[in-house]
């Protein structure tokens, strides 16, 4: 259980919050005090959504940071190659796999999809920087079409293949479940996203890990699209009080307040009150 790797994608998954349009130096700010805190990694928004947003994923790249650095880009060969000039660590490459996104979002089929992301895979090979295939809406995607998917990719190369629960309907046995099955199927890592439209976020990522996932997505405060996703303090806690007491050593939980905060003034939001405290543990 101690074995799992945080991907917090506050920088990402976070700019999609209410007020989650930060500027360049708070983008700094927050890549600093995630590294300092201990994150293995730091997702940022794709470079190839602005002029911006590739300056922002160049100049977080270059602070020297501990953490690998990755972005999120589309399953395409125009992303992948703006990605690559920025200097990341890696790419997250995603695309929707499920029948409503395949039909109402890209209108492409599985053979398709497959076959744009064996170009980027290959490519990235080549840059000698990690890759990531994540299916958009995994969670109501054929599981079976899925696991065939993945067990291409693991194939191919891909360091990690990601299964993202897109609208938050998953439950706990759902995870475990697919998780199990999914980590018999593939030799790579596994990359969890766990959004919390019903609340069930923290308990999916932590069962996720019971189950076999090797990589969690987090942001600062769950911060996201609707409801947010997996809690970074709320997942290290969880952990916590379930006796896994590595994480003391992983990561730098005192600095976790500080970090909180200036996420908070960065969206204009108060420090929830339901939020975890980790007081008891430093």
């Amino acid at each position: 259980m101690s074995n799992f790797s945080i991907i917090d994608t506050t920088l990402r998954e976070g700019e999609q919050f209410i007020n989650g349009n930060y500027d360049t130096e708070t983008k700094l700010k927050i890549a600093r005090a995630l590294d300092d805190i201990g994150v293995e990694y730091i997702e940022v928004t794709s470079p190839a959504a602005s002029p911006r947003s590739k300056l922002d994923c160049a100049a977080i790249c270059k602070l020297g940071l501990k953490a690998k650095v990755l972005c999120h880009i589309r399953c395409n060969m125009d992303d992948a190659r703006i990605a690559v000039e920025t200097g990341v660590d890696g790419i997250n490459m995603c695309i929707g796999t499920s029948t409503q996104l395949m039909e109402h979002s890209h209108g492409k089929d599985l053979d398709w999809i497959a076959a744009k992301a064996k170009e980027v895979i290959e490519f990235t090979q080549a840059h000698g920087i990690e890759v990531r295939f994540s299916g958009e809406d995994s969670f109501r995607s054929d599981f079976s079409e899925i696991l065939k998917l993945y067990s291409l990719m693991d194939r191919l190369g891909a360091h990690r293949v990601g299964i993202a629960d897109t609208v938050g309907g998953a439950t706990p046995r759902e995870v475990f479940d697919k998780i199990s099955t999914l980590k018999q199927m593939v030799g790579c890592d596994i990359e969890t996203h766990f959004h919390n439209d019903t609340g069930c976020a923290v308990a999916n990522a932590y069962t996720a890990i019971e189950a076999g996932a090797t990589h969690i997505d987090t942001t600062v405060l769950g911060i996201g699209e609707r409801n947010g996703i997996t809690s970074l303090s709320k997942l290290l806690h969880c952990m916590l009080q379930m006796g896994h007491d590595s994480v003391l050593t992983k990561y730098k939980l005192e600095k976790l307040p500080a970090l909180e905060q200036l996420v908070a003034e960065a969206v204009d939001i108060e420090i929830p009150w339901n939020n975890a405290s980790l007081a008891a543990y430093l």
